[in-house]
């Protein structure tokens, strides 16, 4: 005597479809997570090389033009628009929510430590938004 078989149902339990949905869902956490921290990553970055781009610019005008370190300067002198063209064609802003301030307004001596910068980020102690070693601009 033959046992009838029953038909299987084809498809997924609730239970399964929870599953994949939180699997899914733990996917797209960690890739947020990995792009938020890569964008941070990138603003530090160009941060740094706003600071880089400034510093030097600022050292190129000086011995372009015979400025002397303590001589008044401001960053309009090399950068925005004008006639004639400046060095950078605009003032550099931060990425991040950061705001770039010039402690002094004189020409820095040539940096010895990371202080004698002539544009800092206020993000530089937080962020680490600051030049890893800035001797010899």
């Amino acid at each position: 005597m033959k046992v009838p078989q029953r038909k299987k149902n084809a498809g997924m339990t609730l239970i399964e479809i929870t599953l994949v949905i939180a699997i899914l869902l733990s996917l797209i956490a960690v890739l947020f997570l990995g792009v938020a921290a890569y964008k941070r990553g990138a603003d530090r970055a160009k941060c740094i090389l706003n600071i880089t781009t400034v510093q030097k610019t600022m050292r190129s005008y000086c011995n372009l033009n015979e400025v002397e370190i303590g001589d008044a300067f401001v960053i309009a002198t090399i950068a925005g628009a004008g006639v004639p063209a400046k060095m950078l064609a605009v003032v550099p802003t931060c990425p991040a929510t950061g705001v770039y301030s010039y402690p002094s307004a004189t020409v820095p001596a040539a940096s010895t430590s990371d202080a004698d910068l002539f544009m800092v980020c206020s993000l530089n102690a937080s962020d680490d938004h600051k030049p890893k070693n800035a001797v010899g601009w």
